[in-house]
Parts: structure tokens; sequence; C-alpha cells
């Protein structure tokens, strides 16, 4: 891919904002990633490292993809292995696009009547009763066993080593260490992560050995199920399950039970047994000739397509990048669309149905568009009614009219603020092959504070918290037995031509969708190259309700970057914004773009934080 032509007003903003001089194109501060045949990312530098070695074993991309997760999962890059996986897999030998739905589930007993009971207007943030069921080690065995071409031996070989003691990076320690107090409430989180417990830091120092001698032996435990199962004559994708059969259903889920409840979490042996990876058809929308592809409504991902919809029509690159009027219309489109992923979205496999045909709808997106005030910010924006653009009644029309006079609940723990909320959790994984294999994952939950289940070495899930109670607060996400949370987890695929063009995802709660939805229009509007459009100048909302915490919503709040000219911050103030400033505000966002002028890989990897790229 040749760098393209940017045009003159976008120019002297990305070169004020980014470094760049004169008439050159614009410098980052990570260079773009070359490859040919392989591309592995993530958030970590040894995340990439697992990946690679997929590659140089013989493995595709999702192999690689699946050891990153392991990896990363080990390391708690911001999850756990008893956190959740979500993804999408391009399958070059049927050209089809698939979705990997590997979110846990409510245990038994979590109904809005049992955290009342509990004194809870919302389920907690930390602890046992935050838990949904593991989703991460199902969603990467049933990746492994579908579509890759390894053994499950080969890929949690990297995640073995490690638990066995890898020396761990400073951000890692140094959360452990600010979460100390919380985590020596919680034994077997206790002897895991602070092994100096009593000393004046309790955590492991940067560059320690991390020793996690019980998740080693868990992630063994896998390794011999499915080589018992070759040994009896089993085929690769069957051992593979049989691993999948002892974590869900064998003495793995019977101590990850036992520890569960031992510390007041509410799992039972039937809530592993009965929970399953969906293998789904994810939903897309087609933006100026480019499809995009995004999971369904059990995440935020439609949010984007809805957004893009929104856009099409306003003709956006004309505005000039990060001009005061590009900005607000983006933010007004985001405004409209979180609003509905707010009230509307859900799990599909519970009811009531989600209006997901309406919601994608171009007319839908067009009547949306029609409410946008080019003068001012509207604080106070309403879901809208996708029923009639797929033939319906809206079922509660009653509540979006109290929208506003709905419950506001109080945060059970202070100490996790709305910032801290808003951008919790989450790393992101992307890879790729010569063969056309293409994986983009957004893993999480299990961070830390993480609860160790047992002897499992597996910190417990905090997704429980992106339930509501009531559904005045969003009638298609009020938490129920066996039902999946809405979380914010949301990789993205894009295809030109019915070939792959853009596979991308981004760390950071609620700001995932605003962060890719600008990456995207960076590059496809504003001819940005993907390290570019990795490292650019976003704008965060935090106008929608956050999926954490308290679920608090703060409108009008706009995060710029620092670089943003002060004539764009004086007409944004007189619009009704109330700004905040970062240095740093991509996200950080991970992608591949598929050049295919020259069929090569170009890789970028933010500079917001630890994440890092390896290509050949």
């Amino acid at each position: 891919m040749s760098r393209r032509t940017i045009s003159p007003g976008a120019l002297i903003f990305i070169c004020a904002a980014l470094f760049a001089s004169g008439a050159e194109a614009q410098r980052t501060q990570k260079p773009v990633l070359h490859g040919k045949d392989w591309m592995a990312i993530t958030g970590k530098p040894l995340g990439a490292t697992a990946g690679a070695m997929m590659f140089l074993k013989g493995g595709n991309a999702v192999d690689a993809a699946a050891a990153m997760l392991g990896a990363t999962a080990t390391m708690w890059d911001v999850l756990g292995w008893g956190g959740e996986t979500q993804a999408l897999i391009y399958n070059p030998g049927t050209g089809k696009v698939i979705g990997v739905n590997a979110l846990g589930a409510a245990p038994t007993g979590a109904t809005p009547e049992f955290f009342r009971e509990q004194g809870m207007e919302i389920p907690p943030a930390y602890g046992p009763l935050a838990a949904v069921t593991p989703g991460t080690p199902g969603g990467l065995m049933v990746m492994v066993a579908e579509y890759g071409r390894l053994s499950l031996a080969d890929v949690l070989a990297p995640a073995i080593d490690m638990a066995r003691g890898y020396p761990i990076e400073a951000q890692a320690a140094n959360s452990i260490e600010r979460e100390k107090e919380r985590m020596a409430e919680w034994p077997y989180s206790k002897a895991v992560f602070l092994p100096h417990y009593g000393e004046e830091r309790a955590a492991p120092t940067a560059g320690e050995l991390f020793v996690q001698e019980d998740l080693a032996r868990t992630l063994e435990m896998l390794v011999e199920a499915e080589a018992e199962a070759l040994a009896a004559g089993a085929s690769r994708r069957d051992a593979i399950m049989a691993a999948y059969d002892r974590f869900y259903r064998g003495d793995i889920a019977e101590e990850f039970v036992r520890g569960s409840q031992e510390q007041g979490g509410l799992h039972t042996l039937a809530d592993l047994a009965d929970w399953e990876v969906y293998l789904e058809e994810p939903v897309s929308t087609s933006y100026n000739g480019i499809d995009v592809y995004k999971l369904t409504t059990w995440v935020q991902g439609p949010v984007l397509l809805q957004a893009l919809n929104i856009l099409e029509g306003l003709d956006v690159g004309s505005m000039g990048y990060n001009s005061t009027r590009y900005i607000h219309a983006v933010y007004q489109a985001m405004n409209l669309a979180f609003a509905d992923r707010d009230f509307y979205y859900g799990d599909p496999y519970y009811p009531p149905e989600e209006p997901i045909e309406g919601l994608l709808s171009k007319e839908y997106a067009a009547s949306r568009a029609a409410q946008i005030d080019w003068d001012m910010n509207d604080p106070d924006v309403l879901p809208g009614d996708p029923y009639p653009y797929q033939g319906g009644t809206n079922p509660f029309q009653h509540l979006i009219d109290g929208w506003h006079a709905g419950p506001v609940a109080t945060p059970d723990d202070p100490a996790m603020d709305f910032e801290e909320a808003f951008y919790a959790g989450t790393t992101s994984i992307q890879a790729a092959d010569a063969d056309g294999w293409v994986v983009s994952v957004t893993p999480s939950g299990g961070w830390i504070p993480a609860v160790i289940a047992g002897r499992t070495g597996i910190g417990m899930s905090q997704r429980m918290q992106s339930f509501v109670l009531d559904e005045r607060a969003g009638p298609y996400n009020v938490v129920e037995p066996g039902k999946r949370p809405r979380a914010t987890l949301t990789p993205s695929l894009a295809l030109k031509d019915g070939a792959p063009y853009l596979s991308f995802a981004v760390q950071g709660g609620d700001g995932q969708d605003q962060n890719l939805l600008q990456f995207f229009l960076n590059i496809v509007e504003f001819g940005m190259d993907v390290q570019q459009a990795a490292e650019a100048a976003n704008f965060n909302s935090y106008q929608m309700r956050s999926s954490f915490g308290a679920h608090e919503s703060q409108p009008g709040r706009l995060l710029l970057n620092d670089a943003v000219p002060g004539w764009v911050r004086a007409e944004l103030q007189q619009m009704g914004y109330d700004l905040t400033f970062a240095p740093r505000t991509s996200g950080p966002i991970n992608a591949i773009f598929f050049d295919a002028a020259t069929g090569t890989m170009w890789g970028g990897a933010s500079n917001h934080g630890e994440d890092y790229g390896i290509a050949w």
C-alpha cells in the first residue's frame, strides 16, 4: 500500500498533532509493521512472541491468536483466564466472517431480587458476586478445534511456560500492588498475587519471576485430556473438545465451583456444564462500498455500524479532519447510536428479541441523522424507535418516554471512579496469515483485582456489573441466570470487494467503538495509513451510560487530544461541550491493513500503551 494523499486542511492538523513537518507524510512514534507471510499483534510484547511461535510451528492465524490469548491471560494484561472472549474470524475457504461468542453467563441465583436482598442497586464491580461463568478457556479451545491447525498442547505451551514463571512487567506488577488490600481478602488471590505479603511491597517487582503453579497445573490438565483422547483414537478436533469437557464438566469444573462457592460465589456445576460457545453469523453494514462486520447485540459492536450508517450521508470527509464540524458530527452520531445501545442491546438468546434489523436500517439511520442539532450538543438525546423500520411496534415505548427519569444507581465501590470504570478492562489481538485467515479478538474479564477460584489458578470474571436490575435502565439487559450481560467488547473486520481490508480492535470499555469508528474514518476518509490512524488524535464522549460501576453518564463531556487548536476548543465550548484533554487519545488500537495492490499486510499498534506486533 502506498501512502495516500491527505487533504491540505487535514494535513495541517495532523502535522501539529503528531510531529510531521512541511509536506511530508505524518510521522509516527512507532513504525508501520510490514508482513508477507504472517502478522501477530497484541497488548504485550511477550504475547506477540507467543503468536509468532505458532506461525513458526506451522500454525495459522487462529492458532496464533489463541496462543496470544493464552499468553496475555496468563500475564493478566487487563484480563485473566476466567474472563470472556469475543472474536471475528475470516475463513478464506468460505469467504465468510464467523462470530465467536465466548461470553460468560450469569450463574444460578443471579436475579434482580438476589442483588437487591444484598442491598445492591446494581451487581458489584469486584468480588465473587461479580463473576459470570468463565468463557475464555472455552472460546480458545473451540477456535483452535474448529479453525486451527495445531494441537492444544502447541497452543498452550507459551502460557504454561509463563505460568511456571515469567518476568512480570511493571504495569501488571504495579496494578497488583495498588490492589493488594482488596486481594488480601481472597485467600487464593493472596497466595498468587502477593508473594511478599507482610513486607512494604507485597506484590512482585518488575522483572521478578511471577509464578502461578496452580494455573500451570490447570493448563497441563487440559493438555493431558487432549493427549489421552488422541491415544484413544480421537480426531484432533475431538481431542481438543475432550479438554473442553474436562474444564467445564470434569475435575477442573469441580474445583472452580468449590473455590467460587467457598468465597461467596454463586456458580454451580450445572452453570459450567450448560454453558457453551456460540459460533454465530455477525452483523454488518456497508460504508461507501466497504463491508464492516461486528458481533451482534450481546456486545456493543452494532453501535459502530449504526454510527457509520448515520455518518454515511453527511460527507464527513469534506468537513476536515478534527474540525469543529467533524468532531460535532461524529459526537452526535455516537450520541444517537449509543443511546440505542444503552436501551436496546442485550443477549439475543433470551427474550425480549432485540430489534437489530431496524437498528441497522439505513432508513432508520437517516431518521436519526435528521435529529442532529448542528449548533449545539444535545445532552438529552433519547433512544429512537427502530421497530417501524422492521415492520413492528415498540413494546417499550413507555420506558423511552421516561428514560432520563429512570433509576440512578449508587456504586457499590466508590474506589472505582467514573473514568476508571468507563475504560475498564480488555486487551486486543490481531492475527493474519498468507493463506487468508484473519482473526480479531477483544478478550477481557478476570482483570486485577481478580478472585482466584480455589486451586485452579483461574481468576474469575467481573462482567456481572454490566447487567442492570431494573428494566427502566435497559429492558433487554436485565440480569437472569444463564443470560449473558451486554458487554463492551467489540472486535472488527472489514472486507472490500469480498476480500479482507481491515482487522481492528482496541481496549478500553465504553471508549472502544468510539476509537474504532474514528480509526476507520481516519483511513477511509482521511487517507491515513494503519499506523498513522492507530496513533491519531481521537476524541471521546462520555454521554452514553457507562457499562461499569454505577452506569453513570456525563452529557457534553468531551475528551480531546492536547494538540487540538484553540479555535476548535473555543467553538466546541460555545456549542455546550465540557472539554478535557490528554496527550494520547487513540485507545490503544491494534490493526492490520490488507494491501490489495501488493498482497502484503500493514500492521499498526498504537503508541498509547504496551501493544506490540511481530511479522514476517
